[in-house]
């Protein structure tokens, strides 16, 4: 993993958001916090986000938070052609983004759910 420029997007009520800034932290990395729930990504962040993921936008939602069921989100479609009502819908309500996501510097990115895709970035 690089150092300097990593950046994750934290949510410090979410235990697998801590345990990565933890995981980072004995790691030795330098990173910044972005609290994404206080500063919400924009569409052209995320679509940037999901480049370096090499992910569509449902596969970092959070399906099964309220919103998600409010919004119908179980039915919306998953095309190319879906791909702009998912992102606007991240970006109006970031609670539906999974969390942690790890940047770093060297262009990688990771949904950092446990240590193994931390592990991942240094590859």
């Amino acid at each position: 993993m690089t150092s300097g420029q990593t950046e994750i997007w934290h949510n410090p009520r979410c235990t697998k958001s801590r345990n990565a800034t933890a995981y980072l932290d004995e790691a030795g990395v330098e990173y910044s916090v972005r609290r994404y729930l206080d500063e919400p990504p924009t569409v052209d962040e995320l679509r940037a986000v999901l480049r370096r993921l090499g992910a569509e936008p449902w596969d970092i939602t959070r399906t099964g938070e309220q919103i998600a069921k409010d919004l119908g989100m179980s039915g919306w479609g998953r095309t190319p052609a879906d791909r702009d009502r998912w992102i606007a819908a991240l970006a109006e309500h970031p609670k539906l983004i999974q969390r942690p996501i790890v940047l770093t510097a060297d262009g990688g990115a990771v949904v950092a759910r446990d240590d193994a895709a931390l592990r991942d970035l240094g590859k």
